[in-house]
């Protein structure tokens, strides 16, 4: 069934109201009708609709007061000035002030039908674009960051404090935990929002076309350059670009880099003109990039540029308490995605999820809790829609060493017991290292050595 638009039409003339009464209706949209504009006010004050045909010349309120006033109630509101040939000036006015578009009088069906139409498509453009933004706030918003741990809390904070700003920012965690989900949070909670956040990824691409495709290039700048392309600064122009594991740029991309963050221009592959560009950088690794320096695998200068603010995000295994949050989160979406009704785990499953110490981080939960939510045919996920390596204790319960094969020594295996039992102990005290080692039945200063050996942070990053 065809959607009904409603038009309210604001005219002191009877013979107007009987010839758009008559039009309009035949042509299936439902019609108000107003004779002044303190008569039309007070409907407006009460109602909306999809499109206004307002003249400019009536008695009391004139057309442009009722503009303004329309627009103040509702400032989305689409309306089509009606004005005679005499008043073209007042009707350009009129525009000025948001007026979609005017219409003279003696107007033709086909022309006023026509224009009408062409507000509604505007309106339903204009509408689903507010609708796909609105989306993109609430899945990129802070909300969809779940977390209430230290380690998290301190991570909204400095995005927070952040996003509103024009500085550069690196992100810095491993694989899995969420950077680029947070590199769009700092950009839909900038000014920068309306405009494109755009994603490069650095290690998918070899340097010369990565190069291409930052920059974009001339005709004829290389084989198979037939035309000229603009390249991705040019599209993220006064919104964000996000480097994805920035340590796989060349160190000849990253002098150019470089270049475009110091003076804010650059010049396509083969070409001679500058061009200016306003785009925020964000960066993300998943390695130390001070350890790159020294290896003279990244350029110094480059980082020192990316490190005005750093955001280090936490490993899922030292914020375990996040995890029955993150997965009724993810049971959420899933179940919404699936067309299920599942209303959360056992008791077992959740015991079995907190003691896992989630290599893949976030991401791998998340595959954990989808594949799950799939298989799972009553309300409540049990032990059976897992991974049978997670149910066993196979999977995830030794570090890197063990999950890439290798045997671990003794020394390893009780290098990882004491982190694990550290961990554990920072967790429960929320960080507080005094509280940590009292529960340990240690010293302070000796926790405080005992991290430094097992390269442990103070809040228990790793």
């Amino acid at each position: 069934m065809a959607e009904l638009h409603t038009i309210h039409v604001i005219d002191d003339e009877p013979v107007i109201h009987d010839v758009l009464g008559q039009l309009l209706t035949s042509e299936g949209y439902e019609v108000t009708f107003s004779s002044t504009g303190e008569d039309a006010l007070e409907k407006h004050a009460a109602g909306a609709w999809d499109v206004i045909l307002l003249d400019l010349l009536m008695p009391g309120l004139d057309g442009i007061e009722v503009l303004k006033a329309i627009k103040k109630i509702d400032p989305r509101a689409i309306v089509i000035i009606i004005t005679a040939y005499a008043s073209v000036e007042s009707a350009i006015s009129a525009m000025k002030l948001g007026a979609y578009d005017y219409i003279q009088k003696p107007f033709k069906h086909e022309e006023l039908l026509l224009t009408i139409q062409r507000a509604l498509e505007h309106k339903s453009l204009r509408d689903e674009n507010i609708r796909l933004k609105d989306e993109l706030t609430r899945k990129f918003g802070f909300d969809n960051i779940i977390g209430r741990s230290l380690p998290m809390s301190r991570v909204f904070d400095l995005i927070k404090a952040t996003a509103p700003t024009r500085s550069t920012i690196l992100i810095q965690g491993e694989s899995g935990t969420g950077k680029e989900l947070v590199a769009r949070a700092i950009h839909q909670n900038s000014d920068r929002k309306n405009f494109a956040f755009v994603v490069v990824n650095s290690g998918s691409l070899p340097p010369d076309l990565l190069e291409s495709h930052l920059f974009g290039h001339v005709r004829g700048a290389f084989t198979g350059a037939v035309s000229e392309k603009r390249g991705l600064f040019e599209a993220a122009d006064r919104g964000s670009i996000f480097f994805d594991e920035i340590s796989t740029v060349s160190l000849e991309t990253q002098a150019k880099l470089l270049r475009v963050m110091q003076d804010k221009e650059f010049m396509r592959l083969g070409g001679t003109r500058t061009l200016k560009v306003d785009a925020r950088i964000i960066a993300a690794t998943n390695v130390d990039l001070e350890e790159l320096i020294e290896r003279k695998a990244f350029r110094q200068d480059l980082f020192y540029r990316l490190n005005v603010i750093k955001i280090e995000l936490p490993p899922l295994r030292v914020r375990l308490e996040d995890i029955p949050a993150l997965v009724h989160h993810f049971i959420d979406v899933y179940s919404r995605e699936n067309g299920k009704e599942i209303e959360g785990v056992s008791e077992d499953v959740m015991e079995i999820l907190e003691n896992h110490d989630w290599p893949g981080n976030v991401r791998e939960l998340e595959n954990v809790i989808e594949r799950a939510v799939v298989l799972t045919k009553s309300k409540l996920i049990t032990r059976g829609a897992l991974p049978p390596a997670l149910v066993s204790g196979r999977a995830g319960t030794v570090e890197a060493g063990a999950r890439s094969g290798q045997a671990q020594t003794f020394k390893d295996q009780t290098r990882t017991f004491q982190k694990k039992v550290i961990l554990e102990a920072l967790r429960r005290a929320k960080g507080v290292q005094k509280n940590a080692a009292q529960s340990l039945g240690l010293k302070p200063t000796t926790l405080n050595e005992i991290l430094k050996r097992l390269r442990i942070g103070p809040d228990g990053t790793v």
